[in-house]
């Protein structure tokens, strides 16, 4: 018989320790409705690149990206911390997925009209949630109460400086995004110095992965439907067929390389040591889903609608797929055995892939995917080879 929900109950700071600490439901439809803010931006990314509007497309992901991930991020620590699971633990997490929502429906006109209003807004709606969490941490959890307040108060006036951002013309909007994320960056740290909140490190580890996850099966949806578009517009081809595959090979590449290391052991080792693993993930997930967009912008050069030449296409798959591989990498060296080895394999293999975007005016966008997915599962191979082998008990 399953239990019911409990109307309040008081919040504690959970057991780090506690066994079998898994995602629950909640988190896992509040991720469903951060990938679509991802799928959002993701979209854009695609039509900016397709249209050769590199400079102006990428600054508006990235900033719309990072209002997604940080949000996520925040949201995910406390949760892992404080995760009540009563009725105004669960109102406070609706109103998030409310804003991300709102913010996921503004993204648009960031691309097309650089008006953040929407966005802004959404995002400050989320992180006014987290604000109300933080402070029924500080009322309830005494022990926890400094640290709960630094959160609650640094996050304040930052959102504060975030709407007063919307005032300032261009290039001064740019510039207060750069210190406004720096100034988000930096609330953890302040706020952690010498109390830190008891997040659980094997729940830690599975949100991260689960999101991983989610956004690679948007990369799938995403390329699934920009095929699907152009089979109906002239069936099948050979050179959606080697995107296909080529794209089929890069996301199991991907998410093997991903899923090859766990970190749960060395997530809390040092504070700083924590921040830069999840403040790195930035990078691993947007990287994700620009690879999705590259795939989509191959498939467009492929069938003659995109206004970017054969190697600036390849590109927009290459550049993503390499920063992916030496980011995930770099990360899982830490706390490898083989760990230079598998540096050395990902800077080299970064290069390669790279290099082979140069390929493709001579044997086409589409083959020159094929090879790009056919190199990183290579390189999958090789790096799973470097790796020592675990001793038996035959040995």
């Amino acid at each position: 018989m399953s239990k019911q929900t409990p109307l309040r109950r008081r919040m504690r700071s959970r057991d780090p320790g506690e066994e079998h600490r898994a995602a629950t439901p909640l988190e896992l439809l509040f991720d469903l409705c951060f990938v679509a803010a991802v799928g959002q931006a993701a979209v854009q990314l695609h039509h900016g690149l397709a249209e050769g509007h590199y400079l102006p497309t990428v600054a508006g992901f990235v900033m719309v990206f990072f209002a997604i991930w940080w949000a996520w991020m925040n949201f995910t620590w406390f949760a892992s911390a404080y995760d009540t699971d009563d009725m105004p633990y669960r109102l406070l997490t609706l109103l998030q997925m409310g804003g991300v929502l709102v913010l996921a429906a503004g993204v648009p006109a960031t691309f097309h009209d650089y008006d953040f209003r929407v966005v802004t807004f959404g995002y400050v709606v989320m992180r006014v949630a987290m604000i109300a969490q933080w402070l029924r941490a500080a009322a309830e959890h005494p022990e926890g109460r400094t640290c709960a307040l630094r959160y609650a108060g640094g996050i304040a006036v930052v959102q504060v400086g975030w709407l007063l951002r919307l005032l300032l013309p261009h290039p001064y909007g740019e510039i207060g995004f750069v210190l406004l994320a720096a100034a988000e960056l930096a609330v953890p740290a302040f706020a952690e110095r010498k109390l830190q909140t008891a997040w659980h490190p094997h729940h830690i580890a599975e949100r991260y992965s689960l999101f991983t996850i989610i956004v690679l099966g948007e990369v799938v949806l995403a390329v699934t439907a920009a095929m699907q578009e152009n089979v109906a517009d002239g069936g099948w081809s050979p050179g959606l067929l080697e995107i296909g595959v080529g794209g089929l090979l890069m996301i199991f590449a991907m998410w093997w390389i991903y899923f090859e290391h766990s970190p749960v052991k060395h997530l809390s080792d040092t504070l700083r040591g924590t921040l830069t693993w999840g403040y790195s993930h930035i990078f691993v997930f947007a990287s994700v889903a620009a690879v999705g967009a590259g795939l989509e912008v191959a498939i467009d050069a492929d069938a003659h609608k995109a206004h970017i030449g054969d190697v600036a296409a390849a590109l927009t798959v290459a550049v993503p797929l390499a920063v992916y591989l030496l980011l995930v990498v770099l990360l899982q060296s830490r706390y490898s055995e083989s760990g230079r080895i598998q540096a050395l394999i990902a800077a080299a293999g970064s290069v390669l892939l790279l290099a082979t975007s140069l390929l493709a005016p001579a044997v086409g966008v589409s083959l020159t995917v094929l090879l790009l997915g056919v190199l990183m599962a290579l390189l999958l191979a090789v790096g799973l080879s470097a790796q020592p082998k675990p001793v038996t008990a035959d040995d």
